[in-house]
């Protein structure tokens, strides 16, 4: 019988769409002390007290909002209630930093290890399975000296099996969602063992599911050193994200993790060295040029990379997640997108081609070439996008000029192309991307935005483009 280590157990759970907020205050505060006493060490025993302004039920909340990026109010705000009820990684957040490793920086202390897959969820074939365990091994492997070898019967030094509810290690499952798997850190018996929830149903490729790689990759992360990191782009972030597992590279947050544990990949050829690891993009960044700003339903979204940050009216904070979690089968560096009040969609730009979402689907028929809006077959590219409320017209913004594009008739306008600078007077550069608000028109240019009035085309103001990406460190 193998013997129990006291290592912290780690959990990961999944969230691509948020949860509605209870309407019971009793149940909400509840809820909220428990999530605390889990996962930041909240050591209030008694039954709710977030009503009462109990000193360290606050300081938990200010922790706990200061490492998800929120406003720190510390109080139960429908911001922190939100984050606290997505599915989650099950391993306490008091680390506020990116990567970081367990205490004492555990580690093995051999780069050579085994793995044995104990048993199958029957959600997938064996070998899908396979596939999924082994590639989610070589995540890691590709980036440190790392190797893994599979056994098929004995003791491994990562253990692999599927359960549900009370498995066998003292920390049960809790059914369909929630948490999906656990995984223990370095360290002799229970140590490095991977466990997934069998209510769950895990994937191979599709997003309808849990993506098993996916998983997998992340718990893996925790059997060989890694805790949790506050980038919302890392493998180790506490929420599960979707990814296509043909296309994922290891972020560099991940790659700076494991590496300070293990150190580099000796035999990464120096010539072929692969893509580059993704980095988070930084609202407090100065020089940032975003890839797209449009709104929908009421919110301000903004685009960078694979990343968009969402800034509505009720938070003061705008919250940052990856394009996919909302639009799965989304492009990703995507070059323009805008609302359509006549159609209620969202339309996204990447080279010469259209996706169309209504909500979180992709409408039927899309993605759809450029032509399909009637823009000439010469145009590659868009480089911004403008719905126009007044008028119902949207405005394509290519190299030096625009297109109007009729939203009613679904046809392009007469007498365009025309110059940016016959209705955008001072804009002499490339525009990167545009939206309406308040009823002024804001187009982006490189760092800065300019601010018009699209009826007398008069300019008011020249902004840097972080005006209302506001950054949480201001």
């Amino acid at each position: 019988m193998r013997s129990y280590s006291l290592c912290i157990i780690l959990s990961l759970a999944a969230a691509v769409c948020c949860v509605p907020v209870s309407q019971s205050t009793v149940q909400d505060e509840t809820f909220a002390e428990s999530y605390l006493k889990k996962f930041f060490n909240l050591t209030e025993q008694s039954g709710p007290t977030i009503r009462r302004g109990i000193s360290p039920l606050n300081q938990k909340l200010s922790e706990m909002q200061q490492f998800f990026g929120l406003q720190i109010t510390g109080t139960l705000d429908a911001d922190t209630l939100e984050m606290m009820k997505k599915p989650r990684c099950g391993v306490p957040d008091g680390n506020i930093a990116r990567f970081s490793t367990f205490g004492n920086n555990l580690k093995w202390e051999k780069n050579s290890l085994t793995y044995r897959i104990e048993n199958y969820t029957p959600d997938m074939s064996v070998p899908e399975i396979d596939d999924s365990i082994e590639k989610a091994l070589q995540v890691w492997a590709k980036v440190t000296p790392l190797r893994f070898t599979r056994i098929y019967s004995g003791t491994a030094d990562i253990m692999i099996s599927f359960g549900r509810q009370a498995h066998g290690d003292f920390y049960p499952f809790d059914g369909p969602d929630g948490t999906l798997a656990h995984a223990f850190a370095p360290a002799p018996g229970i140590g490095g063992d991977a466990h997934f929830d069998d209510d769950e149903t895990f994937t191979f490729r599709s997003n309808t599911g849990y993506v098993l790689f996916m998983v997998a990759a992340h718990e893996f992360g925790h059997s060989l050193g890694l805790s949790h990191s506050d980038d919302p782009g890392a493998l180790m972030y506490p929420v599960y994200s979707y990814r296509n597992p043909d296309t994922f590279v290891l972020p560099r947050d991940d790659v700076k993790g494991i590496q300070s544990l293990y150190g580099p990949n000796p035999d990464k050829d120096p010539v072929q060295p692969g893509p580059e690891p993704p980095t988070t993009p930084d609202a407090c960044d100065s020089t940032m040029v975003l890839d797209a700003v449009a709104s929908l339903r009421g919110e301000m979204l903004f685009f960078k990379d694979s990343f968009f940050w969402r800034s509505y009216p009720q938070s003061r904070t705008p919250q940052q997640s990856l394009i996919t979690n909302f639009w799965p089968s989304a492009p990703t560096n995507i070059d323009a997108a805008y609302e359509s009040r006549q159609s209620d969609r969202i339309f996204l730009f990447k080279g010469r081609r259209v996706w169309a979402f209504t909500g979180y689907n992709l409408v039927r028929g899309y993605p759809k070439k450029l032509t399909s809006l009637g823009l000439p077959r010469g145009v590659r590219k868009i480089d911004a996008a403008l719905y126009d409320v007044e008028s119902g017209k949207t405005l394509f913004f290519t190299d030096s000029y625009y297109f109007s594009y009729d939203e009613a008739r679904r046809t392009m306008d007469r007498g365009f192309p025309k110059r940016l600078d016959q209705t955008f007077s001072g804009l002499t550069n490339k525009v990167t991307a545009a939206f309406q608000y308040r009823g002024f028109t804001y187009i982006y240019s490189g760092p800065y935005m300019f601010e018009y009035s699209l009826r007398s085309g008069r300019l008011y103001r020249v902004l840097r483009n972080s005006y209302f990406l506001r950054c949480t460190n201001f």
